[in-house]
């Protein structure tokens, strides 16, 4: 089991490389949604519903007039005063309320989002590093083992074909080992881009460890998923919209009051008051009325996808999360095996029971089994955090 402790104790700290930062899961959660270009948008698109709402809710201004006329009296002021009819302004606050919940919704699953993102990219990075260090390891292991062969040949206990052997061996681990360290570097860069710093060069280190995500299982769904309840605020807005534009076939009136002065014969100012009524003599907002439907025929068909999505997503998530469980175990058993396996044929080897092509092949399975494992613990946290991602709920 000696590949497996080396797993569970495989953690960069901050000491070993000078000027990078040690960065945990949690630390960079909290940089993405801070500094992440994606969390900046989300925050404009919720600020926008905002100012939608505060100016459905605003009365209309009146308008002020002033005529002159060479008629008596001479000069007119009339102020208009738009009427904001109770059925009309219902339904555009309504509107602009669902809206504004909508893109409510649509932040909180941004925010869940970003956070997926960064988790299984930070699991990535761990799974990458931990091939990296596997591989150094692997090349280590050859080289001993080629200077075994090499000793070995030299008292002449084994062929010129063995050296060979170990040689060819020996210069593949190291060209793994290089693409592995490649390919460490590469995703510890995607960590920092998804924090929102440059990746240009290293500036952070790992300081968490890859583990299994825990058995417990998670927390049942307490409400609507965000997606399905931004679809279903996004067709409450639409139904409302197409219920303004049915109601404003008729145009809002708008009362009127002033005075007029300048009458030679009277003295004084005399009041005025009147009634506007906008006559729908040329349409009565048909337009507007089939554009609302359309739109709320297409918020329907979203609410429908969002739907179907969500529990093709969720059945997905539980079933990769159970078979990743699964896998796991099971690694576990093949790991305590293959590890046995390779120290045995090691040792064989070193007193000449075995020749050399068992050792290698004894150490290529130890060394598939340990990459398998580490990859079956990335695949389980990804799919325990996209369990997260499709049953979020609002936190209200």
């Amino acid at each position: 089991m000696r590949l497996i402790h080396a797993l569970a104790g495989f953690t960069l700290v901050s000491g070993s490389l000078a000027g990078q930062q040690p960065i945990s899961r949690a630390d960079a959660r909290d940089a993405a949604l801070l500094r992440g270009a994606r969390s900046a948008l989300a925050r404009a698109d919720t600020q926008a519903a905002a100012g939608l709402l505060h100016g459905a809710r605003l009365y209309p201004n009146p308008s002020l007039g002033a005529t002159y006329t060479k008629d008596t009296p001479h000069y007119h002021v009339i102020a208009d005063v738009p009427l904001d009819l109770p059925w009309l302004r219902s339904a555009r606050v309504g509107a602009a309320s669902a809206a504004s919940d909508a893109a409510r919704f649509r932040f909180s699953f941004e925010r869940a989002a970003i956070r997926f993102d960064v988790d299984t990219t930070y699991t990535h990075a761990l799974a990458a590093q931990a091939h990296a260090q596997l591989s150094r390891r692997t090349a280590q292991a050859a080289d001993t083992l080629l200077a075994m062969a090499r000793l070995r040949r030299s008292v002449g206990d084994v062929s010129e074909l063995d050296v060979r052997l170990a040689e060819v061996n020996a210069g593949q681990m190291a060209n793994a080992a290089a693409d592995d360290s490649l390919a460490s570097i590469a995703t510890l860069l995607a960590v920092q881009l998804a924090m929102g710093l440059a990746a240009d060069s290293q500036a952070i280190v790992l300081a968490d460890t890859l583990v299994p995500p825990p058995d417990s299982a998670l927390p049942g769904v307490a409400g609507e998923p965000l997606r399905v309840a931004a679809a279903v605020a996004e067709l409450r807005a639409e139904e409302r919209t197409l219920s303004l534009a049915h109601r404003n076939a008729f145009p809002t009136p708008s009362f009127q009051v002033g005075v007029e002065f300048g009458d030679p014969t009277q003295s004084g100012s005399l009041p005025t008051f009147g009634l506007a009524l906008p006559i729908p003599l040329f349409h009565r907002n048909g337009g507007e009325v089939a554009q609302a439907r359309a739109a709320r025929e297409r918020a329907r068909a979203e609410l429908d996808l969002a739907i179907r999505a969500q529990n093709a997503e969720l059945q997905s998530a539980q079933r990769v999360l159970a078979v990743a469980r699964t896998r796991l175990t099971r690694d576990r058993t093949l790991l305590a095996g293959t590890d046995q396996v390779a120290a045995m044929s090691l040792q064989a080897y070193r007193e000449g029971a075995v020749p050399l092509a068992n050792v290698l092949e004894a150490q290529r399975l130890a060394r598939e089994a340990l990459g398998r494992y580490v990859d079956d613990i990335a695949a389980a946290n990804d799919a325990a955090d996209l369990l997260r991602l499709v049953t979020a709920v609002s936190a209200q």
